[in-house]
């Protein structure tokens, strides 16, 4: 039976419930709030209010998803692109990559060895991992530099 969310209370239950599995930011949670069926001024009280009680935290998100996709083996350029897809303004996405304590050079270079584990052999190689490499979002210079055993500093 779908929850029926036409309280500020119920709006609020299912916002909470929505932040204790992961950090959402405002955008994402006002998004799947209204996929539920809560009306706009609803969700917008409850927001302002989790906000207010320091629940919702836009910042503690930017970090968790930083972090996260960092672990994955995912580059700065993709993270970038996600969180802007996502409906974060570009000042608070650069902050966080700013203040991400991710060595993006370390970070590509084991997620080339642990896929790949050697130089190129030949062109087509090199562009396959080069492909590979840029899709998870690292600089083309970062990655030129790497699969020509340049070092990366």
């Amino acid at each position: 039976m779908p929850v029926i969310l036409d309280t500020p209370a119920a709006v609020r239950r299912a916002a909470m419930d929505l932040l204790a599995r992961r950090e959402h930011g405002r955008v994402e949670l006002t998004r799947k709030l209204r996929k539920r069926g809560a009306p706009v001024e609803l969700i917008d009280a409850a927001l302002d209010r989790l906000t207010e009680d320091g629940l919702l935290s836009e910042a503690r998100y930017l970090h968790s998803f930083v972090s996260s996709r960092a672990r994955s083996g995912y580059g700065p350029l993709r993270i970038r692109e996600e969180l802007s897809q996502r409906g974060l303004a570009r000042a608070d996405i650069e902050q966080a990559l700013n203040e991400a304590d991710v060595d993006w050079n370390a970070q590509l270079r084991e997620l080339w060895q642990r896929r790949f584990g050697s130089q190129p052999a030949d062109m087509k190689e090199r562009a396959q991992q080069g492909r590979f490499l840029s899709y998870r979002g690292f600089a083309l210079d970062q990655i030129g530099r790497l699969l020509r055993g340049a070092d990366l500093d």
